[in-house]
């Protein structure tokens, strides 16, 4: 199975354009299906203090290197700021438990999970991430369900420009506005949810398609994302699809069946609108 593509963030920073998402899995899980997903190939994980599952991802980490398998250095490991810990100081609070409970060094990504826009608080937030890059504790910031407005207000406030908004993405949603801001702006794209939580996968289209090519629904999906050069986080709970997520070099899709998968977007949200998260 061929590795991940490497894509380089704004500050040249390179990062997987596929990893392993953790949401909703199992603090008592997370290290044996991260240690699967890092024997599968993967070398990017994302979590979150949401999830809960931060140390069974350091104790993923740990294993693997300690075996040799890998450095840190070959490693990329997101994580996220919560709503509840948004202010510059308890940012800082917030990042020093995150890599506590990671036991790392280092973030290779930090971001803001949400705007919360009416708790008013995601510039300070950003600032403090800001320190903690010029700080070195962290490789790239960047921001996570952010809307054009979040941004624009972001941009005309701080110093950085984030190196990567993950939002919902997926064939039923997939914000070819937003999209294309980012591509102005120099922003990566990553798409959390990038099967629709699943729904997609029965999709006329997209069944149709992964029989033509052999594959299965998921793969159709994820490998739609990498041609649209998205970042894609995929979750999986059991070895078979961990390493069926991550082998999406071994086929292309045609030009007729991106323009099909193109043409499914119905503005459908498996999550909440960002504008309503606080």
């Amino acid at each position: 199975m061929q590795p991940a593509p490497r894509v380089p963030l704004n500050n040249g920073v390179l990062i997987d354009q596929i990893g392993f998402g953790t949401y909703k899995i199992a603090a008592d899980d997370a290290a044996r299906l991260c240690l699967d997903a890092l024997e599968a190939g993967y070398r990017h994980i994302d979590t979150a203090a949401l999830y809960g599952n931060e140390a069974g991802v350091g104790e993923a980490v740990e294993a693997f290197t300690g075996r040799g398998r890998a450095e840190r250095s070959d490693l990329f490991v997101t994580s996220k700021v919560w709503n509840t810990d948004q202010g510059y100081d308890s940012t800082l609070r917030a990042f020093d438990a995150s890599l506590a409970r990671l036991g790392l060094d280092y973030l290779d990504l930090y971001l803001i999970h949400w705007p919360c826009p009416q708790r008013g608080q995601f510039i300070d937030t950003y600032r403090a991430l800001e320190q903690l890059y010029a700080d070195g504790r962290v490789r790239a910031v960047g921001v996570s369900n952010f809307q054009p407005s979040h941004l624009e207000q972001l941009l005309d406030a701080t110093g950085i420009v984030p190196a990567v908004n993950q939002i919902e993405l997926h064939p039923w949603l997939a914000q070819e506005e937003l999209r294309q801001l980012h591509r102005q702006l120099g922003i990566r794209t990553a798409a959390w949810s990038p099967l629709g939580r699943g729904a997609v996968l029965a999709d006329p289209t997209v069944v149709r398609i992964a029989a033509d090519l052999g594959r299965t629904p998921a793969q159709v999906i994820l490998r739609w994302h990498l041609d649209l050069g998205n970042i894609v986080i995929p979750k999986a709970s059991s070895p078979e699809r961990i390493a069926g997520n991550l082998d999406l070099l071994s086929f292309e899709l045609a030009e007729e069946h991106r323009t099909a998968l193109n043409g499914l977007d119905r503005g459908y949200r498996s999550g909440s609108h960002p504008d309503e998260v606080n």
